[in-house]
């Protein structure tokens, strides 16, 4: 009451009991009433108006103090009014439905409804004109609703969505009728549009619940007919076949403005299960799905039963060939790289690549008759600007598409030095200069050359040409594995490449064939890197070609290594691939023969041989410059039109014959099918790559005896 007691002045004593007291700020603000005047007797306030008060006072206290407490605890949400959370509750929901339509926006464009659901037919063309294969769906132009008979619509809306005119994307009616009677589909024409156009196959039902969203989306977008229309333009109907019109052409060789209501009807009834009722195999099952198809539009009023009955049994008229093969080792490799460059839409490609037809049956043709046992057998041929012309990726397609050409990695041993001596060679290392080609005893690293031949230097042409491991190595250390990744780099390599390991020198770092023919592609232009591609590359504009980055040997380092190549085809590890016309190669063969390998160039073609099995085992004493180095002279000879080798007429010998200087072990090739002599002790024996047994003549006579078991294994076997 003290607070009321200030604002009352007592009176004296001689002042009348109950008189009220006067205060000059509370008369002052007092009302004034002339008639009646209203007195509150002295020391009883209005304690209503200030209970009033503090109680807006601490509601004001109470608000600000909950509205600076934290979003995540509960004192913040406890006590709030009804109205309250409705506000919030419609902004939120308002605020979901905006970021919903942007992440369809987003992830479900409708114009991808406008694109066929597969990749149209691509067909490839060898560069004469020659078919080589055709992959892709049979893909025709888009429908429209209103080009079409109604008995062609009605048929699809009986069987697949009765109600589609009325709903909206989702039919509960329509689902509870397919659960029940067991005719059409719980999801909605819509919902099926949705799902083969921006959904998997998946069955959930987070995958459902998506299909229902889309639906709506595209129900607020579109109009009934446009929905419609990308439906039956889209659907698959079986035997490849995408879309109405593509079914139609491909089953009654009719446009679908053109459709009988028999044909409608079996169409219309493939949707379910394309592959299971396509009519070309299955004729009784699509017509059984048909009189289904038939009896719904009956139960809807399309057809009278008079009518159905009346409806004869459609006949196919299918006039589609299967003439040309749907993949090859060269069009599953440039199918991926065409379909890049190709905009959208419905129409056939026919894409004429660099293929050339001739030499392609060549390379069939030398592979198949090649002595490979078990062995699987690649070859890439090129030109030296990069076009491919002739690819195998194994020995038989069918049994095998895994192409082995463009994605086996697999290690390139020998084949690899070109980049260490081509390093060397930009250096300042000439083809005379002498190496150290003792054997290694110091270090962890202690590659062997074959058979162990050393000696107490060697010039770098002589190493390159046999092949000297220890050399190489040495050759690399001198240049420094930085200089010698660089140039591979630069040749076009873009497989891993370890720094500092000395075993790279030796071809130990996997890569496809594909990627190594191009390398070897560079040093015959001299123009580098050589990108591979199968079709054929447009002229470069100015600009183009003063951005695009091209490098290149100088005059004296490009004369240096082809004649490096040179001499290991016509007088090294490579003599069987010889030619009679200027010819460049280099062997390679992997430890423990892994790995088989030629690669090299003639006129106008730069070809690669790979011979190896698929689980890395071991060949049968295959190398580089055996089976592969042969298979790359019989394309060649085949390939540049060259004559075939005659035995020229010797003269008689004068004089006594000179002893021949061939150690023991050491084998002679005869011929070029892979046919040897070895002299061992007092006699010789007689082999072949590939047969299991081998001929032995000595003081004993004539036998035939079990070819002996592989060596054991050397750190690195002849080139």
């Amino acid at each position: 009451m003290a607070l009321f007691e200030r604002f009352w002045r007592r009176g004296g004593d001689n002042r009348p009991s109950g008189e009220g007291g006067f205060s000059p700020l509370y008369e002052t603000q007092r009302p004034h009433e002339c008639d009646e005047p209203r007195l509150r007797p002295a020391g009883s306030p209005d304690f209503d108006r200030w209970d009033a008060r503090l109680d807006a006072l601490d509601g004001s206290v109470a608000r600000e103090e909950r509205r600076r407490l934290p979003v995540w605890t509960r004192a913040f949400w406890r006590g709030r009014r009804k109205r309250w959370w409705a506000v919030r509750i419609v902004a939120a929901g308002f605020a979901l439905l905006l970021v919903l339509f942007a992440w369809l926006a987003i992830t479900a464009p409708l114009s991808k409804s406008l694109e066929p659901i597969a990749s149209p037919q691509v067909t490839l063309l060898a560069s004469d004109g020659t078919p080589i294969a055709r992959s892709g769906a049979m893909v025709a132009e888009p429908v429209a609703v209103e080009d079409l008979p109604p008995h062609v619509v009605h048929a699809f809306l009986a069987i697949e969505d009765r109600r589609f005119y009325s709903h909206w994307g989702v039919d509960p009616r329509g689902i509870a009728r397919a659960v029940w009677t067991g005719r059409g589909g719980g999801s909605t024409i819509t919902q099926q549009l949705a799902k083969f156009t921006w959904l998997t196959p998946e069955r959930s039902l987070t995958r459902k619940a998506q299909e229902a969203l889309i639906a709506f989306w595209i129900e607020g977008w579109l109009t009934k007919d446009e929905i419609l229309a990308r439906y039956l333009s889209n659907a698959y109907f079986g035997d490849n076949q995408y879309g109405l019109r593509a079914a139609s052409l491909h089953y009654f060789y009719r446009h679908p403005e053109n459709l009988l209501p028999q044909q409608a009807a079996m169409l219309a009834g493939l949707l379910q299960a394309p592959s299971a009722y396509a009519p070309t195999h299955h004729y009784d099952r699509a017509k059984a799905r048909m009189d289904l198809v038939i009896g719904a539009m009956v139960e809807e009023g399309y057809l009278t039963r008079a009518e159905a009955d009346a409806l004869p049994d459609p006949v196919l008229d299918v006039r589609t060939s299967y003439d040309v093969p749907t993949g090859t080792y060269f069009a599953d490799w440039a199918l991926p790289i065409a379909r890049e460059g190709l905009e959208p839409g419905y129409a056939r490609q026919v894409l004429t690549t660099t293929l050339d037809s001739r030499l392609q049956a060549l390379a069939n043709r030398v592979t198949s008759r090649a002595a490979l046992g078990d062995a699987q057998v690649a070859l890439v041929a090129m030109r030296p600007s990069g076009e491919v012309v002739a690819m195998v990726g194994g020995r038989s397609y069918a049994q095998s598409p895994f192409n082995r050409a463009t994605q086996a990695r697999r290690q390139p041993g020998s084949t690899f030095k070109l980049f260490v001596y081509l390093a060397a060679l930009q250096a300042g290392w000439r083809p005379d200069d002498t190496i150290d080609n003792t054997a290694i005893t110091a270090g962890s690293y202690r590659p062997k050359n074959a058979r162990e031949r050393y000696s107490d230097t060697i010039t770098l042409e002589e190493a390159f040409a046999t092949s000297s491991n220890v050399a190489a190595v040495r050759l690399f250390n001198e240049v420094g594995s930085e200089r010698v990744i660089r140039t591979a780099r630069s040749l076009g390599v873009t497989s891993d490449l370890p720094e500092g390991d000395p075993s790279l020198a030796l071809g130990t770092s996997s890569m496809t064939l594909l990627e190594l023919t191009a390398a070897y592609a560079g040093v015959a232009a001299n123009r580098f890197p050589i990108k591979p591609h199968a079709f054929a590359e447009e002229e470069q504009g100015w600009w183009e070609w003063l951005t695009t980055p091209v490098d290149s040997a100088s005059p004296r380092t490009h004369e240096d290594i082809e004649r490096m190549l040179r001499a290991a085809i016509n007088r090294g590890t490579g003599r069987a691939a010889t030619l009679p016309i200027a010819n460049y190669g280099k062997t390679g063969t992997t430890q423990n023969y892994r790995d088989a390998l030629f690669v090299g160039y003639a006129g106008d073609l730069v070809v690669g041989v790979w011979i190896g099995n698929d689980d890395n085992s071991p060949l049968d004493r295959v190398t580089g410059g055996g089976l592969p180095a042969r298979i790359w002279k019989d394309f060649m000879r085949g390939a540049l039109s060259l004559p075939a080798p005659r035995p020229s007429a010797a003269p008689d010998p004068q004089g006594p014959v000179q002893p021949l200087d061939i150690e023991e072990g050491e084998e002679i090739p005869l011929g070029e099918d892979g046919t040897r002599l070895r002299f061992e002790g007092e006699g010789v024996v007689l082999s072949q790559d590939g047969v299991p047994v081998e001929l032995r003549i000595d003081e004993g006579g004539f036998r035939v005896e079990e070819r002996p078991p592989l060596p054991p294994p050397l750190p690195q076997p002849p080139n």
